[in-house]
């Protein structure tokens, strides 16, 4: 693991974090100040000192949020990316296991490998003669599906990474005792959140006095009781379902809706909609994912629980009922919103979605697709890659 800061907002000097907390500490004053920024920006240092004294012991850490941070986070375990991206405010610029192929070894490996030439050929075979499918866009979906095989533990992921100054603080806090988490999914986990918690130590980001959030939180990603919540579709709206880890950091990317997820004692796996059109290899799939099922492969489904508005969910829509979208979130986006508009209480919300549900979101109104795939069973979200 390498981590490496790559921006901020303010300091020009990346070894020297006081001047995250010398802007916020002037900051912290505008509410009070009658003359405005000009007179904070210039006044005696020992004033701005003492701001920070107090809003640091008085839990006033919001004003530490204007600081920003972009570090560049190299070979960290997907699963540690999927916690980071739980955590609101971030953004995330991740390596596609799409666009690339992950690296691995031993069984992983061999089992990714032999999937991705098995996809080539039977995406070929089904889909070879359309122009949309080229030689090149058939290798990415065969690598997008063969990462199912790929361990969320594998250290493979690289990210930019761009989150408050004070986030990073709480992250730290969180992380740092990981391994007495009674979640074993977290405590697997420990030896990597170690390593990133020093080496945001070595790098000089991280303050004493801003590890204590006053509010009991902690890492948002697994729900802490064992009761699935009832579905509820309304001006807001909760839903549960079977997704896989793959799915759930597709997911996690709408910032503006909220996910956390369960996982089962006996796993189940994910098998990709081409397969389940062929028994054989259907088959054979799934008894290439119990010989890695104790590595939490990326395939493996957990359940996930998602929580937001009618208008973010709709956002949603915009982003993945797409012939370009991952398959398996895009046939989740749909059967959600079919079923808010079967559900939804009130009759207003239900009007909400009705120019919504005749296809991918090149049917959509007002929408105009600047690279057309002329795809019919894509554009009719009926595809089987």
């Amino acid at each position: 693991m390498n981590i490496r800061i790559i921006a901020t907002t303010s300091t020009k000097d990346l070894e020297n974090k006081n001047d995250f907390n010398l802007l916020s500490g002037k900051i912290a004053g505008i509410c009070y100040n009658e003359q405005g920024f000009d007179k904070l920006e210039n006044e005696p240092i020992s004033a701005t000192k003492k701001r920070i004294k107090i809003t640091k012991g008085n839990g006033h850490h919001s004003v530490y949020e204007h600081e920003y941070i972009s570090l560049y986070l190299e070979n960290i375990p997907k699963l540690l990316a999927m916690v980071l991206n739980n955590e609101k405010v971030y953004v995330t610029s991740e390596k596609s296991a799409r666009y690339t192929q992950m690296p691995a070894e031993g069984l992983e490996k061999e089992l990714y490998d032999k999937w991705y030439a098995i996809f080539v050929e039977e995406i070929t075979k089904k889909y070879g003669q359309l122009p949309y499918f080229t030689t090149t866009r058939i290798k990415k979906l065969a690598q997008e599906n063969a990462r199912y095989f790929l361990s969320i533990y594998n250290p493979t992921t690289c990210m930019a990474y761009t989150t408050s100054y004070r986030q990073l603080n709480y992250l730290y806090s969180w992380l740092k005792n990981i391994e007495n988490n009674e979640n074993p999914l977290l405590q697997k986990l420990s030896s990597y959140t170690n390593e990133f918690c020093d080496q945001l130590k070595n790098l000089n980001l991280i303050d004493d006095e801003l590890q204590d959030d006053g509010k009991n939180r902690s890492i948002s990603l697994l729900a802490n009781d064992n009761n699935l919540r009832k579905d509820y579709f309304s001006d807001v709206y909760c839903t549960t379902y079977k997704g896989s880890w793959a799915q759930l950091a597709q997911a996690q990317r709408h910032r503006t809706i909220n996910y956390q997820i369960q996982v089962a004692d006996i796993p189940s796996f994910y098998v990709p909609k081409l397969l389940r059109t062929l028994p054989q290899l259907e088959k054979e799939w799934l008894a290439d994912m119990q010989k890695v099922k104790d590595l939490h492969p990326q395939g493996e489904l957990v359940q996930i629980i998602e929580r937001g508005t009618p208008e973010n969910f709709i956002l949603k829509t915009y982003e993945r009922l797409c012939t370009c979208a991952q398959l398996e979130i895009m046939e989740q986006t749909k059967q959600t919103l079919q079923k808010y508009s079967d559900e939804a209480v009130e009759q207003r919300i239900k009007d909400m979605f009705q120019y919504f549900k005749k296809g991918a979101r090149c049917t959509f109104p007002g929408f105009e697709c600047k690279t057309p795939c002329q795809f019919k069973e894509g554009v009719n979200l009926d595809r089987d890659i």
